[in-house]
């Protein structure tokens, strides 16, 4: 059975005439006959009386009609749809953010995004790293912005670097250590810590604290960043965050050094996987981006390895 069939079938039960259904449906009224012929055909009996000037159902007609009718209801509500979504062009794509990255350094790639491609709708799911790594993997999410330490990264997954930004020790301006010009992590032993839970370095750190034998009590633990500002603001301790989430006007921000920590900050997706063009659009725009005020490491990195080092031209012995 055709669409163009079930169409000529409802015009011919309408018009009761083979010329106007015709006419009706722009098409010869041979061409129509001969459809109406192979549904009658196909369905095993005559659907119309064709007596001289006097066209009308048979009972089989009259059986068939409203299942006939519901197909062309629901084919014409599908092509509408249809026409809706193709008119307007619109799409949606899930990005997911790390929720320890500051909006502020996402402010200037969004914007960009949404001025070249307006039909594209953002939805953006803000997860801690571990939650955006699995949701990945998992094809809940196209693409992700976040950070993992190298040593934990998934080989599963394809990470074009954007930026990167050390990670600071916030203190009380009276607290002891704002004095310094940088903290070495061995400063920070015996010292009162504020957790972040949802810190990406956490498993890492521990191990760098645990060998050079840094103790200390934690006297609070939360998984919103602006509340452990809060509470180094209000001098209970010391928090291990990086530079530019550090927005609470009481509090100083100092470099952590012996040794450094830098979190690197890439567009995550799932390696070997196809993905929809709002993919491709979204990394073009991120690879065209500034991020804190510069071009994205992954741009920055592949013209340094495709510019060519300098030929030393080899010198011609002269003539004995």
């Amino acid at each position: 059975m055709e669409m163009h069939q079930v169409r000529y079938f409802r015009a011919l039960c309408e018009e009761l005439n083979f010329s106007r259904a015709a006419e009706r449906c722009h098409v010869s009224q041979p061409a129509l006959s001969r459809a109406i012929a192979q549904l009658e055909s196909e369905l095993g009996g005559h659907l119309f009386h064709r007596e001289r000037g006097n066209v009308h159902l048979t009972e089989l007609g009259r059986i068939v009609r409203p299942h006939l009718d519901e197909i062309g209801a629901h084919a014409l509500s599908a092509a509408s749809r249809a026409r809706d979504h193709v008119g307007r062009h619109r799409v949606r794509l899930k990005l997911g953010i790390m929720c320890t990255i500051a909006p502020a350094q996402l402010v200037d790639f969004i914007s960009e995004f949404r001025a070249s491609h307006p039909s594209i709708d953002l939805d953006i799911i803000d997860a801690s790293a571990a939650d955006l790594d699995r949701d990945l993997i998992m094809g809940d999410l196209e693409a992700a912005i976040y950070c993992m330490p190298e040593k934990t990264r998934d080989e599963r997954l394809h990470y074009l670097a954007l930026f990167r930004e050390q990670v600071m020790i916030v203190v009380h301006p009276l607290h002891r250590l704002a004095e310094l010009d940088a903290v070495r992590v061995a400063d920070l032993r015996n010292e009162h810590y504020l957790e972040r839970i949802k810190c990406e370095f956490g498993v890492v750190g521990d191990r760098v604290f645990e060998d050079l034998d840094v103790g200390g009590e934690t006297v609070y633990r939360s998984d919103r960043d602006d509340w452990v500002l809060a509470m180094a603001a209000a001098g209970l301790g010391y928090a291990f965050m990086p530079r530019h989430l550090v927005s609470h006007p009481r509090v100083v921000a100092l470099p952590l050094v012996e040794p450094e920590f830098w979190r690197e900050v890439s567009l995550v997706t799932v390696r070997g996987r196809a993905h929809s063009p709002t993919v491709g659009a979204l990394i073009e725009v991120a690879m065209r981006s500034s991020w804190l005020g510069d071009q994205a490491l992954a741009v920055k990195r592949l013209r340094g390895a495709a510019r060519p080092s300098k030929a030393v031209a080899p010198r011609r012995r002269g003539r004995p």
